[in-house]
C-alpha cells in the first residue's frame, strides 16, 4: 500500500479508500510516520464518509485503518491552502507533494 500511496502523491492522482466506516475520496499530499510512531497519510478529503460529519478538509489517516485503496484517473493540482510539506504531525516524511 505504501508504494501505491507514493505513486499517487508523485503523479498527483486522487485516491479512494474505505476508512472507519465509509468510502472517502482524497487528494494525497504527505505520507510518513507520525510523532506517535504510526504510518500515516495527510490528505485533503474532497468527498465521502466522515465520522465528524465534515467530509471535506485536511485529515490525517492511519494507514493501518485504510482498506480497498484505489488510484483514480482524476488529477489534482498539488496546491491547497493550509498545506505544509513539513507536516508537524510527522516525525519522518517518506513522500510529499
Amino acid at each position: 500500500m505504501n508504494q501505491t500511496i507514493s505513486e499517487a502523491i508523485n503523479s498527483r492522482q486522487v485516491i479512494r479508500f474505505n476508512y472507519k466506516g465509509g468510502l472517502r475520496t482524497v487528494e494525497p499530499f504527505c505520507h510518513g510516520i507520525s510523532t506517535a510512531g504510526n504510518e500515516v497519510l495527510r490528505g485533503y478529503q474532497t468527498s465521502g464518509y466522515s465520522e465528524s460529519g465534515d467530509p471535506v478538509g485536511w485529515k490525517l489517516f492511519h494507514i493501518s485503518e485504510i482498506s480497498n485503496l484505489t488510484i483514480t484517473d482524476e488529477l489534482f493540482s498539488g496546491n491547497r491552502p493550509g498545506y505544509n510539506p513539513n507536516d508537524s504531525a510527522m516525525a519522518t516524511i517518506h513522500c510529499h507533494v
